[in-house]
């Protein structure tokens, strides 16, 4: 398998199922991309339609392979919990976050409610 940077024989199976499902991921987000910009394209609204049906199909399965991930990598957890689900601007996540760290590491905690 190509998608291998270690050789083979030095991981473990989990580590396997790691690449099988990052592999599987990036192919799912590839036929959202697909099947989005031949949707964008078409003028047929009937195609078009089939065409979103399927992306969103793509999403689902993606989103699968990312809960996955979640579950099994713990940095993917972490990360996951910090930017999904709020509407702070995304950039200012990180920072947010950065400024609690370093007030927590002076024993002063975070001022945010």
């Amino acid at each position: 398998m190509t998608q291998y940077h270690e050789p083979v024989n030095e991981l473990k199976s989990k580590d396997k199922n790691i690449v099988r499902a990052l592999a599987s991921l990036k192919e799912e987000i590839e036929a959202v991309d697909w099947y989005h910009q031949r949707a964008a394209s078409t003028e047929d609204d009937d195609l078009k339609s089939i065409l979103i049906h399927n992306r969103d199909e793509e999403i689902e399965h993606a989103a699968m392979i990312l809960e996955w991930l979640r579950r099994t990598i713990p940095a993917f957890d972490e990360e996951l919990r910090t930017y999904l689900f709020t509407d702070e601007p995304i950039t200012g996540i990180e920072e947010d976050d950065d400024k609690s760290s370093m007030n927590q590491g002076l024993g002063m905690g975070s001022m945010k409610s």
